[in-house]
């Protein structure tokens, strides 16, 4: 089966990489792909929210399955767009995925499903949200209501602060119209975690454990990003608390989504803090996480392009997968200056040396090649992705390949897996 991958992340790469195994795999399509999903198949340059130029290049070419990585196209929707054109392809429709889109519909449906969330209001006008987070005592966040990278969360212990994270996103428009609507609620305590579930409207397939590392700094410091690096499984997460979030939050959502007439198909990610009172949903993603899918699919171990097509035919009961029972861990290696301004075009060195590494995989994010060089083209370049018997030797193998690696300007995070190492 000839297949098309949307999109150009590290996300992307690892899904190329991993359908690359697949038995049923014809040609694979990227758009518009970066130098490592070049690796895998062939890179089209469509950009990933052309509905019109990806429709027309799926049925010229007779492609049996479009597969969507990143939540623009999704909420643009894309699925919808292929599905009206005879093109079966995996990912919620575009009013599923307002789930992601816009957390003010995403709160309702919290609500609606009684899904454990922090309260929150939501507001329209800089002086409405204003006037509520000046008669706050305790910490808030404010959240971007649309799409935002990643970057649109702005966690402020002191009010005032928040007051400001409002201002940016609502009047100065630093994530654009993302922030015309904000979301402001309760700051959560505890320790995050990523699940991640394959959904085919009725069934639910969960997946290993993770837990991503938004901000920039080691120690959780810094602005947030889309994502320094993620583990997996994740200590904190126990099969029991598992069985509890599939029981109190993915049944119930998924079960929200049907009534309300939007029937979720595709991944569904919970973003999660574990706090002393139990799991509360901290924002749903209507698509794998990045970098979560990285260590996620480095342990998968099957098909995952007949998942894939389980999950669009309806019939995921029928599917079995197994784990390497190994931990993995992704760290992310970015320009700097990013999640600020960056420069791009950068000659990136040591890349065969560290995929020689055993157990050790690169994957291309923000990557490019010219005149026979890899270059920098993104914010997060890279994630060192690599096995392990434990979470100490996971790691030190993937900043053993990160060490091998160089750009100018290069930076990670050097803490990437402690929170499990502390579990341990």
């Amino acid at each position: 089966m000839d297949v098309l991958l949307i999109g150009s992340g590290g996300r992307e790469h690892a899904i190329a990489w991993k359908l690359k195994q697949s038995k049923q795999l014809g040609k694979l399509y990227i758009a518009p792909g970066n130098a490592g999903t070049g690796m895998c198949g062939q890179n089209v340059a469509i950009k990933d929210d052309d509905l019109a130029g990806l429709v027309d290049f799926a049925k010229t070419n007779k492609v049996g399955l479009v597969i969507v990585g990143p939540e623009d196209p999704l909420s643009l929707g894309v699925v919808d767009a292929m599905e009206a054109a005879g093109i079966k392809a995996f990912g919620p429709s575009g009013p599923a995925a307002q789930l992601e889109a816009d957390k003010a519909f995403a709160k309702q449906i919290m609500r609606a499903s009684a899904v454990s969330t922090a309260e929150a209001r939501v507001f329209d006008r800089f002086s409405d949200a204003k006037a509520y987070i000046a008669s706050r005592d305790e910490p808030v966040v404010v959240k971007a209501a649309g799409l935002a990278k990643g970057k649109g969360v702005i966690v402020c212990d002191d009010p005032s602060d928040g007051i400001l994270a409002a201002e940016k996103m609502m009047v100065d428009k630093v994530f654009g119209a993302a922030g015309d609507r904000v979301v402001v609620e309760d700051k959560l305590l505890g320790e995050e975690a990523s699940i991640l579930a394959f959904v085919d409207g009725r069934n639910i397939y969960l997946m290993e454990s993770s837990q991503d590392h938004k901000p920039i700094g080691d120690g959780d410091t810094g602005p947030n990003t889309g994502g320094m690096g993620a583990y997996s499984p994740a200590p904190v997460v126990t099969n029991d608390m598992m069985n509890k979030i599939t029981r109190e939050i993915l049944v119930p959502v998924v079960d929200a989504m049907n009534r309300n007439g939007t029937p979720y198909k595709g991944v569904l990610y919970a973003g999660l803090m574990m706090t002393s009172g139990g799991p509360r949903v901290l924002e749903f993603n209507v698509r794998f996480g990045d970098p979560e899918t990285q260590p996620i699919l480095m342990r998968l171990q099957g098909d995952l392009l007949e998942v894939f097509l389980a999950v669009c035919d309806g019939r995921l009961d029928e599917v079995a997968l197994k784990w390497d029972p190994r931990p993995a861990i992704c760290v992310v290696m970015a320009s700097g200056g990013y999640p600020g301004a960056y420069e791009k075009g950068k000659i990136i060195t040591g890349l065969k040396e560290a995929e020689s590494l055993e157990d050790v995989v690169v994957f291309h994010a923000g990557t490019v090649e010219r005149d026979g060089d890899i270059v920098t083209n993104g914010g997060r370049v890279l994630g060192v992705t690599a096995l392990g018997r434990d979470i100490g030797g996971a790691k030190a193998r993937a900043y053993e390949g990160v060490d091998c690696i160089s750009f100018e300007g290069a930076y990670c995070r050097r803490d990437i897996s402690d929170k499990a190492l502390q579990r341990s």
